[in-house]
């Protein structure tokens, strides 16, 4: 008992505070929030009861994960993975919910999930075992092709699913790993020439209209006008509710609130403005780049392959997700359905992106051999 209480002690002190600190801070302001939205009728209490729930068991599991040396992670990777995978190839089973042409939603009676989020966190590990293994030999093209092949099998299948939002994700998350472990520039070259055939071809070939069309009227006036009823409904409400906030914001309590779909999930950087204006909305802006920048600050810190790779794909995933939400809700790109992390409204969300930090967290707290609680380190 001693020796599991002093190990507790070493662990917490060596523990990444401020990580942890950042996460929970725009975990409270969520909760802020979320309760103006079930004060002025947007959800229901359950739905705020969920996020504090949410939030209270992805804090702790944060850094019960944590507490798992990251080296065990990886080496057991054929645990959690297909498990992870599993989930997703279940939403071709009647378990499945669909929102028009949207599948990503598993319904088990008593729970609902959302299964890219468990499997993007199983991703970044498979993938960063992958790439520590290969080491130098990344730039052979066997073994490049291998990786890319399990790059885009996750991509492939969410997007088959239709789900382009979180199979993005999958791609920026591959994209910045490779580009972090040192991929030759010589394929970089081949991927930016060929990249405008693969947009040629997946504009023509793979988009159906109603995906081109949220691109189009982005730049197109007249079709703003005609669609503020459909397509463009959610991002124009967006952008008057943002608007309305101006430097201040309405507050929590005001009689000129503009409604929005799905404010309280996707679009909640919406109501952030709306409420608190520009002023709240570079808040939370800030605290993601300073998020952001912690998570890239301790890939530079890693002392292995593996733990760096780890905390660029937590990056890439946290980044692509915000900069992709608040695109969205201001106008500038097209609507893909990307929650805000730790903000948007949905218990598996919070529980999983404060899961995807017990990995990193677990960096700086088993570097030492011989110190770890679930691994030992031989010599």
């Amino acid at each position: 008992m001693k020796k599991v209480l002093k190990w507790l002690g070493g662990y917490f002190k060596r523990l990444d505070w401020i990580l942890l600190l950042i996460c929970a801070a725009i975990t409270v302001f969520d909760i802020v929030i979320v309760h103006s939205l079930w004060q002025n009728g947007y959800i229901k209490r359950g739905d705020f009861e969920t996020q504090i729930f949410a939030a209270v068991l992805g804090f702790f599991a944060a850094i019960i994960v944590g507490m798992i040396d990251y080296k065990l992670m990886s080496k057991f990777w054929y645990t959690y993975a297909p498990l992870a995978l599993i989930l997703q190839l279940l939403l071709f089973t009647p378990l499945a919910l669909q929102r028009d042409d949207d599948i990503a939603w598993l319904d088990f009676g008593f729970i609902t999930i959302q299964p890219s989020e468990i499997l993007k966190i199983a991703f970044i590990l498979t993938l960063a075992t992958h790439i520590s293994k290969l080491g130098d030999k990344i730039n052979s093209l066997p073994h490049l092709l291998l990786l890319c092949a399990h790059g885009l099998f996750p991509f492939g299948l969410v997007l088959i699913q239709g789900d382009a939002g979180s199979a993005l994700v999958f791609l920026f998350i591959f994209i910045c790993m490779i580009f972090a472990a040192g991929i030759s520039w010589k394929y970089i070259l081949c991927a930016v020439v060929a990249s405008p055939v693969a947009i040629y071809v997946a504009w023509n070939y793979v988009m159906k209209d109603h995906h081109r069309a949220r691109f189009l009227v982005l730049f197109d006036e007249e079709m703003q006008a005609q669609e503020t009823l459909g397509l463009y409904m959610q991002q124009y409400r967006a952008r008057i509710a943002m608007g309305s906030g101006q430097l201040k914001g309405l507050g929590f309590q005001s009689d000129n609130f503009t409604y929005v779909p799905e404010i309280y999930n996707d679009f909640i950087f919406s109501y952030i403005g709306m409420t608190l204006g520009f002023i709240g909305c570079m808040g939370v802006v800030i605290a993601f780049a300073v998020l952001c920048l912690k998570l890239l600050s301790n890939a530079s810190a890693a002392h292995d392959l593996l733990g760096k790779m780890i905390c660029i794909g937590a990056f890439s995933m946290v980044t692509f997700h915000c900069i992709i939400n608040i695109g969205v809700v201001i106008g500038v790109i097209p609507v893909i359905g990307i929650t805000l992390p730790f903000l948007s409204t949905g218990g598996t969300s919070m529980i999983m992106m404060y899961v995807a930090m017990g990995p990193v967290l677990s960096i700086p707290t088993h570097r030492e051999k011989k110190r770890h609680m679930f691994y030992e380190e031989k010599d």
